[in-house]
């Protein structure tokens, strides 16, 4: 399946059942990821061989301004969106078919995991995928150990303070923590 129809199925809304042709390109993707990352974590490269890397795993151009320590981990990495000045630290974990999208400026702490996909509540559907986006702002500031769920935006220049699960929509300029996160300063 190519990569526009892969993304727009996710992009979508709507579930991604089990046994189907999108459920079924989004294994093949998890592989071409593994391969990827694999190649990334697995000995020393340059900033700008991390880039290219990076944008072989997104299939989208990486700007020059971005900055990553492996190692780094995704599960698709075709619905990754970087802004410019983009940093993110070791140990992150992203999973992104329901689309990561990281502004200007935005630096992602150690450890850090971004969720995309739920399954079903339902026994029915619990093997059927419910992609929700993560929309990070500019200069928006991620803690060590930060958990951020899908559906969630957080606002520019937010900042989350480290060990936080966000499970809901944070407003700019503001500080929040705690499990889960809510807002405990305006900046």
């Amino acid at each position: 399946m190519p990569v526009p129809d892969f993304l727009a199925a996710f992009d979508s809304g709507g579930p991604v059942r089990q046994g189907s042709a999108v459920m079924a390109a989004s294994g093949w993707y998890s592989q071409e990821a593994l391969r990827i990352t694999a190649e990334l974590n697995g000995a020393y490269h340059t900033p700008e061989e991390i880039q290219d890397l990076f944008a072989q795993l997104t299939g989208k151009p990486v700007d020059r301004t971005f900055g990553l320590f492996p190692p780094f981990y995704t599960d698709c990495g075709k619905n990754i969106t970087l802004g410019k000045h983009v940093f993110i630290n070791s140990g992150c974990r992203f999973q992104d078919q329901g689309g990561i999208t990281i502004g200007d400026g935005a630096l992602i702490g150690h450890n850090a995991v971004l969720a995309t996909l739920d399954y079903g509540m339902d026994p029915s559907e619990r093997h059927d995928l419910f992609p929700a986006p993560i929309h990070i702002g500019e200069n928006v500031w991620l803690g060590a150990n930060v958990t951020v769920l899908g559906g969630v935006t957080i606002g520019d220049n937010a900042v989350i303070a480290a060990g936080a699960v966000v499970t809901k929509n944070i407003p700019p300029n503001t500080v929040a923590a705690g499990v889960p996160a809510r807002v405990v300063r305006t900046l």
